[in-house]
């Protein structure tokens, strides 16, 4: 039993911010990003892009495990996967886990899809991404506002009786000596909301946030990402037994513009397909790579169904694989 990708569906909330025409703006190629309602929360677009893989004709009734990856949770406890199952209408025997996870999300995700199916344990699994960073952004810091958007991704993952693997080449990683270069301080149980007074704070550029806010050292996590990306994209080749010519696309975490052009250069990569389009999204954290999928795979054939994706970001975490896309349904 293999486990492929089947069938991809996203949801985007209407209300869209525009980021100001600027040079920061034209740097990191956002200029659009989909931003919740007050009363808005990322289980409810989970639903929606659940709702919308179901449209495509994708059985729920299939699932046997749902698994939900989020860093915006609808409580501290219960687990907010428990919730999803009763709001789409799975099965109760429907296994359901909560896993908390930035922008590598989505690829540990597609890591514990394929052992629970190639192990025996259930033959398909539902993956759900869903962020709202926006809510943790104070609106005054503007070294963070113009590059989250909020959205939500839904990917169904089955197993089939074949030789040949869906999901290949998984490379996973942590230095978590950086938890501290993307972070929201308050309201865990290191610094509880109840017990822990809000403190102004603003950076050498004029930006404002409070302690309760997501703070983030862009230059350290850039510095990260060209440090371990390069890497995680060798050891995916050399587990596969690939070179780059061998890959259709090559889609990493959609961070901004500039980031992803650095990449492609530090990579080798200039003149391969590289998907770079954050222009009307933003950064979704983990919907951001299954978002870039589902659009590459609507506007492009790539010349083999061989797609290598990595993710990288807040932990700090990254993760890598080859996904063949040949089963997606389009």
């Amino acid at each position: 039993m293999k486990a492929y990708i089947t069938g991809l569906a996203y949801y985007l909330p209407e209300n869209i911010e525009e980021n100001a025409k600027n040079r920061l703006t034209r740097k990191t190629g956002i200029y659009k990003r989909h931003i919740t309602g007050a009363d808005v929360i990322a289980s409810d677009l989970a639903v929606q892009a659940a709702n919308n893989l179901f449209k495509q004709g994708v059985q729920k009734e299939k699932a046997e495990m749902l698994l939900y990856c989020t860093q915006s949770p609808d409580y501290p406890l219960p687990t907010t996967a428990c919730i999803l199952q009763a709001r789409l209408g799975l099965n109760k025997s429907c296994g359901a886990l909560d896993y908390n996870l930035g922008c590598s999300g989505y690829i540990y995700g597609l890591s514990l899809a394929k052992g629970l199916i190639e192990s025996g344990q259930v033959k398909n699994v539902l993956l759900v991404t869903s962020e709202t960073y926006s809510k943790y952004i104070d609106p005054r810091d503007n070294s963070t506002k113009p590059l989250f958007g909020d959205g939500a991704t839904a990917t169904f993952v089955e197993g089939f009786e074949t030789a040949d693997s869906g999901l290949t080449g998984f490379v996973l990683g942590t230095d978590g000596t950086g938890f501290r270069k993307l972070i929201v301080p308050v309201g865990g149980m290191v610094h509880p909301a109840a017990k822990t007074k809000m403190v102004e704070e603003a950076d050498e550029y004029g930006n404002q946030r409070t302690n309760w806010n997501l703070y983030m050292d862009g230059s350290a996590i850039s510095d990260f990402a060209l440090d371990v990306v390069p890497d995680t994209m060798n050891q995916i080749l050399k587990k596969t037994n690939r070179i780059k010519e061998d890959i259709g696309y090559y889609v990493f975490h959609q961070a901004n513009k500039f980031m992803l052009e650095y990449l492609q250069m530090k990579c080798d990569l200039m003149g391969y397909p590289f998907w770079n389009n954050v222009a009307e999204y933003g950064n979704t954290v983990s919907s951001s790579i299954p978002l870039a999928l589902n659009d590459m795979l609507h506007s492009e054939t790539p010349n083999n169904p061989l797609v290598m994706a990595i993710g990288f970001g807040v932990g700090l975490s990254w993760a890598g694989c080859l996904i063949d896309v040949s089963k997606i349904k389009r």
